[in-house]
């Protein structure tokens, strides 16, 4: 089975990219992460003319996540219980939201025997912002709920774009993210007691080179340069890890006219 994460920044704007893609690549499952678009404004019937099923979770012009799959989807969850959501900044144009608003950041559901989850983490922005410790607190809602998910199954995957790279050897250079978010300590520490609950994190090879980047921004030649990130991740069970038989960064994807700032993670299995 070939599963597949990727951060198409837009569905609308990416979707003859994404259509063909699909047909290049054939994944059997796709997790999207800033999908951008309401549920009902998902492209379902182009990507259903290829053969997937679709289960979309959206909210407008931010955030959304989606599943594409052609070997099942089966007792799709939007969301998950915990989640914090998010409240708002105490100052700045947003304001204090009567009560925390729940993002569409996360869908779940059985694919081929998989449990898989894409998810959408939120960004931080900066250390000091409440963004921050609204990032801290979704991840560690999501780290309970997943160790809930592994004591019903041993096959289960959490992709998506975490917005954390989780050593220095994900980033171009370490210096240029000093005082930045995605990069400080506590965001990492997040990310290893995810995989404490009993995941491993499937490292994917690059296709040119030997960073092992998934995002690049679009400013100042970054991508040609190579000046990127790894914080789209492949979280699985000892099981689907134990059955990865390859995983590469589909560089090819993020060339070209109109890519999104990140590239695609694949990974196949044998269970």
């Amino acid at each position: 089975m070939r599963l597949a994460t990727w951060n198409v920044n837009s569905v609308k704007a990416r979707l003859p990219r994404l259509l063909e893609w699909l047909e290049l690549v054939g994944p059997d499952v796709l997790c999207l992460q800033e999908t951008k678009v309401g549920a009902d404004g998902f492209p379902t019937e182009e990507v259903a003319a290829l053969g997937y099923a679709v289960a979309a979770h959206g909210e407008g012009r931010w955030n959304g996540v989606a599943l594409l799959s052609r070997v099942g989807l089966d007792d799709v969850v939007r969301g998950f219980e915990g989640d914090p959501g998010w409240a708002g900044e105490p100052t700045g144009e947003e304001g204090l939201f009567s009560t925390p608003r729940i993002e569409a950041r996360a869908i779940s559901a059985t694919c081929g025997g998989v449990r898989v989850w894409s998810v959408y983490v939120p960004n931080g922005r900066t250390p000091e912002s409440a963004h921050y410790t609204y990032k801290l607190q979704w991840l560690e809602a999501l780290r309970a709920r997943v160790a809930g998910e592994l004591t019903g199954t041993d096959r289960l995957v959490v992709c998506g774009d975490f917005n954390v790279a989780p050593t220095d050897t994900d980033v171009f250079n370490p210096a240029a993210f000093a005082g930045s978010t995605h990069v400080t300590a506590p965001e990492r520490e997040a990310l290893a007691a995810l995989l404490a609950t009993g995941l491993r994190d499937v490292v994917p090879a690059p296709m040119k080179g030997s960073n092992p980047f998934t995002y690049w921004d679009y400013r100042a030649g970054m991508f040609h340069q190579d000046k990127g990130m790894r914080i789209d991740l492949f979280y699985a069970s000892a099981a689907v890890a134990e059955a990865v038989k390859a995983a590469y960064i589909d560089r090819e994807a993020r060339k070209g006219k109109g890519p999104s700032d990140h590239a695609p993670v694949v990974v196949d299995i044998d269970l």
